[in-house]
C-alpha cells in the first residue's frame, strides 16, 4: 500500500514511466516532458551504469570522500537515469554518486527519470561530467570524437551542442593523435594540456617520446618546451639564430694561453661588436683558491 501511495504522489506521467514494461526507445507515447523536475527513489540493484560514460577512472580517495558525505548527509543531488524496461534503469549522469551510494550500502537512490535515445545519452553524460566533475583531456577528446562519429556531427555542430569553441574541440581531438605514452602522461596529470599541444607539430614519434622524457625528468615549463620544439622542427634556423660568432685566431690563442697558465678550462666569448666575457672554470674550492692566488700575482 505504501508503494502505491508513494507512486501516485509522483504524478501520472512519472507513474506511467515507472510502471510501463516498454523501454523509452520503443514506447513513443511516453514523453520526457511529463517528468521534468520529478524525483523517484529507485533501488540500486535495478540501475545499471551507462556504457557511454566518458569517465573511465574514478579516484578511490575522492570516491571515498563522497561516500563519507553520503553516509552523513544522504544523496543531496539526485542522479539522472533513463528507463530501459520494467523496473530496469540506466544511468545518464551521476555514476560517482551511484558508486558511492553502493559503497555506503544504500538500498535506493533519488533519481530524475528521463527519456533519451543513445545519442542523447552520450551527449548528456559528456555535458554533465565536463561541467560538474572535470574529465581529463583524453577522456574529453574521446567523448568529442565519439559524438562526432556516432552522432554524425561536424565540429561546428558539436561546438553548438556542448557550448565550446570549435578551436577548443579541435585541440582536444588532436590529443588523440599523440603517442599512447604522451596520452597516458596527460591522462595521469604528469603533463598539462599546454605541454601536450606542443607535441602536435612534431612529426617524429621518436622525437615526441624524447621530449616527453625531458619534460618528466627536468620538469620543463611550456616556454622551454616550445623552444625545444622549435629546435626540433627548424634545426638550421635555430642554429643560425643561436650561433655564437667564432673567435678570431688571436683571441683563440689568448684563450689557450690562459688555459695553460691556470691549468684549467677557459672559455672566451666575444660578439661582433667586441663585447664578451672570459670564464675560468674550477672543479672545487681548492682549485678556485689556487686560481684566485694566481690572479693576484
Amino acid at each position: 500500500m505504501e508503494t502505491k501511495k508513494k507512486r501516485s504522489a509522483l504524478g501520472r506521467g512519472l507513474e506511467a514511466i515507472l510502471q510501463s514494461p516498454d523501454t523509452d526507445i520503443t514506447s513513443k507515447d511516453i514523453s520526457g516532458n511529463y517528468v521534468v523536475g520529478a524525483i523517484a527513489n529507485l533501488e540500486l540493484d535495478k540501475i545499471e551504469v551507462n556504457p557511454f560514460q566518458p569517465r573511465n577512472n574514478f579516484e578511490v580517495e575522492a570516491l571515498q570522500e563522497l561516500a563519507d558525505s553520503i553516509r552523513e548527509q544522504g544523496v543531496i543531488q539526485p542522479i539522472t537515469v533513463r528507463k530501459l524496461g520494467y523496473e530496469k534503469y540506466q544511468i545518464i549522469s551521476g555514476e560517482r554518486r551511484f558508486k558511492a551510494a553502493k559503497m555506503v550500502g544504500l538500498d535506493d537512490i533519488p533519481c530524475y527519470i528521463r527519456v533519451a535515445n543513445d545519442e542523447q545519452m552520450l551527449e548528456l553524460a559528456l555535458i554533465e561530467n565536463t561541467h560538474r566533475q572535470d574529465l581529463n583531456a583524453i577522456e574529453i577528446g574521446i567523448s568529442y570524437q565519439r559524438l562526432m562519429e556516432e552522432c554524425k556531427l561536424t565540429q561546428e555542430e558539436l561546438s553548438k551542442r556542448v557550448s565550446k569553441q570549435r578551436s577548443t574541440i579541435a585541440n582536444y581531438i588532436r590529443m588523440l593523435k599523440l603517442p599512447a605514452e604522451v596520452q597516458i602522461a596527460l591522462r595521469d596529470g604528469l603533463i598539462t594540456m599546454s605541454h601536450a599541444r606542443s607535441f602536435i607539430s612534431i612529426e617524429s614519434r621518436e622525437e615526441q617520446l624524447n621530449l616527453l622524457a625531458q619534460i618528466l625528468d627536468e620538469n620543463l615549463s611550456v616556454r622551454e618546451i616550445e623552444k625545444k620544439v622549435q629546435k626540433i622542427n627548424k634545426p638550421d634556423a635555430y642554429k643560425k639564430k643561436n650561433k655564437t660568432p667564432q673567435l678570431p685566431v688571436k683571441y683563440r690563442d689568448i684563450q689557450q694561453v690562459l688555459a695553460n697558465d691556470f691549468n684549467t678550462q677557459v672559455e672566451m666569448k666575444r660578439n661582433n661588436k667586441g663585447r664578451g666575457a672570459i670564464v675560468i672554470n674550477f672543479k672545487n674550492d681548492e682549485e678556485m683558491e689556487r686560481i684566485v692566488s694566481l690572479l693576484k700575482k
